[in-house]
């Protein structure tokens, strides 16, 4: 009797009890850095397909999530640079000192207070989506992702100064729009 060989392929209950173990973080990573929920979801497919072509090694990895968010920032940042020179190009079409003054900024509708940590970080979410791009990606990758500046710069292909100058201005535009909702740094 011949030997059948070992069934290398995953059996489909666990990698979907895998998948949505990760689901939400690997679309929040690519939805923050995108900014958009069209390419995260995107992206968030392609690092399932990933994950499903090395699921053996995932599925009893203790790193799996953080394999998942690398390659979900990577794949994310791709997409980001791959439209660089549109969101550069519009950027540059405004004047710095005008990037704040086009955001419409709703007053105060209630207190810190009465918002959970789930309103919180969608508040925050949302504040972010309000950011230009040029601004909100470095700022995404230095606090959400917990890169360098230098690694920003040069994922980017900017300048040190420019990134430390777009996290700069988009920490003070966000801390507007946020107190503009009720919320300050100190909440989320």
């Amino acid at each position: 009797m011949a030997r059948q060989p070992p069934d290398t392929t995953p059996r489909q209950d666990d990698f979907a009890s895998f998948m949505r173990a990760y689901q939400d973080m690997v679309y929040s990573t690519a939805a923050r850095i995108t900014g958009r929920d069209g390419p995260a979801e995107d992206i968030a497919q392609q690092v399932f397909l990933k994950a499903y072509e090395n699921f053996a090694q995932l599925q009893t990895s203790p790193a799996a999530g953080g394999w998942l968010k690398t390659v979900a920032r990577n794949l994310a940042l791709n997409h980001a640079t791959r439209y660089r020179r549109r969101w550069r190009f519009f950027s540059e079409m405004r004047s710095d000192d005008d990037d704040d003054a086009d955001m419409d900024i709703p007053q105060p509708e209630s207190s810190a207070a009465d918002f959970d940590d789930d309103t919180r970080r969608a508040i925050v979410a949302e504040a972010l989506q309000k950011l230009p791009d040029h601004r909100r990606l470095p700022l995404v990758l230095y606090h959400f992702e917990e890169m360098s500046y230098e690694e920003i710069a040069q994922q980017l292909g900017i300048s040190l100064s420019k990134v430390k100058i777009d996290i700069l201005r988009a920490r003070g535009a966000l801390a507007k729009i946020l107190a503009a909702r009720g919320l300050t740094a100190e909440c989320f």
